[in-house]
């Protein structure tokens, strides 16, 4: 177990966007035995800090992005490390993508790493996506899982179009699936509003969430 002050540290370095040194410390905490998922958590709640101080106006998007970058090579450092895992893993596919008329993607990004990390299967459609577009790679790539990310508050109309597409979809080919969003607004009214099944309030919420729904298909 990482003591509390291995802990705030690297959550620390990361809402600060040491970059050198975050990578440093999970080499070293690896080395020592540190669980690769425990740091990859520690990882997740810096990033949520440096989402909070972009919203207070003290980062600003290249900060986001230098978050975004820091996350991508934790990860890779991590990832194979994980492989002996993924095997006992519950893994499933699971198709992902921005909703038309928005273009963040760093939540998304995350998600998508975090999940390959825990051995699913990941097809990203981007940022931007036509809830047509959707639809027909829903039945392209007959996928466990569809993930629906927005960052805008003004997106959540389109969440709720494209949700209505993959349902219709869905029941006109038998396909069976189920809709999942995320995002910077996204809250359980909003997925009542939407007609989603499930919510997550961030990325790791997002993977717990993915592995219960594979394990209760079983």
């Amino acid at each position: 177990m990482p003591s509390e002050d291995q802990r705030a540290e690297l959550i620390a370095r990361v809402a600060n966007l040491e970059e050198n040194i975050v990578l440093d410390l999970v080499k070293r905490r690896l080395a020592d035995g540190a669980d690769p998922l425990k740091i990859i958590e520690e990882c997740q709640e810096g990033m949520r800090q440096v989402g909070l101080r972009y919203e207070q106006g003290e980062y600003y998007l290249a900060g986001l992005i230098m978050a975004g970058e820091i996350f991508r090579e934790v990860t890779e450092i991590v990832q194979p490390l994980l492989e002996h895992r993924i095997k006992q893993q519950s893994s499933g596919r699971v198709l992902l993508g921005t909703v038309q008329g928005d273009i963040h993607d760093m939540g998304k990004n995350m998600l998508a790493m975090l999940l390959s990390c825990y051995g699913f299967t990941v097809s990203d459609l981007g940022v931007d996506v036509a809830p047509s577009e959707f639809a027909k790679q829903a039945i392209a790539v007959k996928p466990d899982i569809v993930g629906l990310s927005a960052l805008l508050m003004s997106a959540h109309e389109t969440i709720r179009e494209t949700v209505t597409v993959l349902r219709a979809e869905a029941n006109r080919t038998g396909t069976k699936f189920s809709i999942i969003i995320g995002g910077g607004q996204i809250d359980d009214q909003v997925r009542a509003n939407t007609g989603a099944d499930y919510y997550g309030a961030d990325a790791m919420t997002g993977v717990r969430l993915c592995q219960r729904l594979m394990m209760e298909r079983k």
